[in-house]
């Protein structure tokens, strides 16, 4: 239902300006997004914290030098992420998405030929909305998402995706999507946020513990469908994205749930690895931490990660 008009029109005043900002050409949008990285850089103090910490304790091999540069260029890139929603929501044009082409699409395809739902596994990057929407350009792929508080935002959140999405799952709709699997259906899924709700265990990301959701085991087995991984990276020349689908992973889901998210979360830190600028380090992670251990975003003495450079 669309919220009242008149009870939230500071809400509906913002989306009318973020949707004229939009209308602008993707290049101008790209330059703003460029500005608001570093405007956030420079007033947000307490996310830039989390950033660092979290750059710091996946990253430890980095000199300070190195952790700096990258948090400076995460900032850039999530300014960009916020220009490309907005144009990916609102911007009528297909043109950009069109012309994306996808690495591994024929992974998906095979298993569509052969009526498989599918489970794409992603994680939160800055151009996931980009990425979305080319994707559901060349297939009917639904996702799975976290509700607003904000009526409002829910709502224009929600219609903004649905116009080119099969569908938008609230990700306590478990039957749903279930049964969407069991159809054949394609659902776009990333589970590499600290959720409270769900049956979660520790798994290591980079090398740090991180409650993390069972979900993915548990989808695929209880409909049967494939799990492939999905990343989308911006790059600074035309087409300026790159979309990769991998093969089908074998020999899931396994028995054991922690062996599988596992196995999940080692698969989106390679694709984090492949542009680290580009994850949204500025989520907390790390924050639901095992018994015993200390708030990890006021402490700097939790195990750090041992990973390579990036």
């Amino acid at each position: 239902m669309r919220p009242s008009f008149w009870r939230y029109f500071p809400a509906w005043f913002i989306y009318a300006l973020l949707w004229l900002m939009a209308q602008l050409p993707y290049r101008v949008l790209r330059a703003f997004g460029g500005f608001l990285g570093w405007l956030m850089g420079s007033v947000f103090r307490t996310r830039k914290r989390v950033i660092h910490r979290n750059i710091q304790a996946c990253f430890p091999r980095l000199s300070a030098q190195q952790h700096e540069q990258l948090v400076k260029a995460n900032y850039k890139e999530t300014g960009f992420m916020i220009a490309q929603t907005l144009y990916a929501f609102f911007h009528r044009s297909n043109r950009v998405f069109n012309q994306l082409s996808i690495t591994g699409e024929h992974h998906l395809q095979n298993c569509l030929d052969n009526n498989q739902g599918v489970l794409l596994v992603s994680g939160h990057f800055t151009a996931l909305d980009v990425g979305g929407r080319a994707l559901c350009q060349r297939f009917d792929v639904a996702g799975v998402y976290r509700p607003h508080k904000n009526p409002v935002m829910e709502y224009v959140v929600t219609q903004a995706r649905t116009a080119y999405a099969k569908d938008m799952f609230a990700r306590d709709r478990l039957k749903s999507i279930v049964k969407h699997l069991k159809q054949g259906g394609v659902i776009w899924y990333a589970p590499d946020q600290d959720y409270r709700r769900g049956h979660s265990v520790f798994s290591d990301f980079f090398g740090v513990p991180a409650s993390t959701i069972t979900a993915t085991h548990q989808l695929a087995r209880l409909s049967g469908a494939k799990v492939l991984f999905y990343s989308v990276k911006r790059i600074n020349k035309a087409p300026y994205y790159q979309l990769n689908i991998s093969p089908a992973l074998t020999d899931f889901p396994s028995k054991n749930a922690q062996t599988d998210t596992d196995r999940i979360n080692r698969g989106i830190e390679d694709m984090v690895k492949q542009a680290p600028e580009q994850y949204l380090w500025l989520h907390k992670r790390f924050k639901t931490r095992p018994d015993g251990e200390p708030d990890f975003y006021k402490n700097k003495d939790i195990k750090t990660g041992s990973q390579e450079k990036p």
